[in-house]
């Protein structure tokens, strides 16, 4: 049983570590999103934060599930981070309740990565309904809208912080 559950946009602002081709792809895909999108962030989460019983009877963790759609897990999906550290800021997002992301998740759910989208942003290429990208997909939930295509991760930490 969870104690407190909180809600927040989490974004993005650090650098993947590693030298492998993975890690080297993955910070390429961070460098050249910040690139054109012109921001800090390269990629955004919607966060469930809850408190958790963690082993002992006192004993509790906070886990931080994330959902979003993924450039590196390959569209929409549900994953645990820990975005409570100096790689992410997170604003609260006091109105949105846990239902609607898990509601608007199990809409989406396995939906593929949207690249043309994402690159459309900046391009002005057309965007395909049936797949997203990460600002494209916390958007939409947020504000329970299809307009998020037109929206990187920078724009829309901006959107949500002028919203409150």
């Amino acid at each position: 049983m969870a104690l407190e559950t909180q809600i927040y946009l989490a974004l993005y602002k650090g650098r993947k570590t590693g030298r492998n081709p993975t890690a080297l792809l993955a910070r390429f895909s961070d460098w050249l999103t910040r690139k054109l999108t012109k921001g800090i962030y390269s990629h955004c989460e919607l966060v469930i934060a809850k408190e958790e019983p963690d082993g002992g009877h006192y004993h509790y963790r906070k886990h931080y599930y994330c959902y979003s759609s993924s450039i590196r897990d390959g569209g929409v999906r549900v994953k645990e981070i820990d975005v409570n550290n100096d790689k992410w800021d997170l604003i609260p997002l006091n109105t949105m309740t846990e239902q609607q992301i898990i509601s608007y998740f199990n809409r989406t759910q396995g939906a593929k990565y949207d690249w043309w989208g994402a690159l459309g942003i900046v391009l002005g290429i057309k965007q395909k309904r049936s797949k997203f990208f990460c600002s494209e997909w916390c958007f939409n939930c947020i504000f329970n809208s299809d307009k998020g295509w037109r929206f990187s991760p920078n724009d829309l930490a901006e959107i949500v912080r002028r919203s409150k």
